[in-house]
């Protein structure tokens, strides 16, 4: 297969696909390394196609924007004490986007997270094992950009993040 028809069909297959793809997958599915593929995705993106790196996998973006977009500030300083902010999160409808750092030096650092529910937190949190989360270089202080449902439930689950002391709230 031609590295244009490799890359057309990887496009299609994440077209296709529900949720995230590994890279290990697809490096299987069209017999090359796994760092054709992330050399593939990288010359899809130059193309204009909006393809995001999760920890979960490529996705490409759909537009299934599907509630209010909000962003928070929050603090915490334990794995657990994240899992159970995410958690919080996910429990009143919240579809967690991305975390965002600001380092003194390098500005902004985001990462995206597209995490949707449990079982996604759950391999989120196994990965967190792996290395430290983006927050260990602000002291636990980071941002979240979160899609909710509706206004209600963005105000509830800022109550239940104010009320645990995870939400920085000026």
């Amino acid at each position: 297969m031609k590295a244009e028809d490799r890359r057309m069909s990887i496009l299609e297959y994440l077209i296709k696909e529900h949720g995230p793809v590994k890279g290990t997958t697809l490096a299987a599915q069209y017999n090359v390394s796994r760092q054709v593929v992330v050399q593939d995705i990288a010359l899809l993106r130059a193309q204009g196609i909006d393809i995001m790196a999760t920890p979960q996998g490529y996705v490409i973006s759909k537009d299934q924007s599907k509630g209010l977009i909000k962003t928070i500030v929050a603090k915490h300083l334990t794995d657990k004490e994240m899992e159970e902010e995410l958690q919080i999160m996910l429990d009143y409808g919240a579809r967690i986007l991305d975390v965002i750092v600001e380092h003194p030096i390098y500005g902004d650092i985001k990462a995206s997270l597209n995490i949707s529910y449990k079982k996604e937190l759950d391999e989120f949190m196994s990965k967190i094992k792996e290395a430290e989360p983006l927050s260990s270089l602000t002291e636990g202080v980071h941002i979240h950009t979160l899609e909710v449902p509706n206004e209600e439930s963005y105000k509830e689950m800022l109550k239940a993040l104010l009320k645990k002391g995870y939400l920085i709230n000026d």
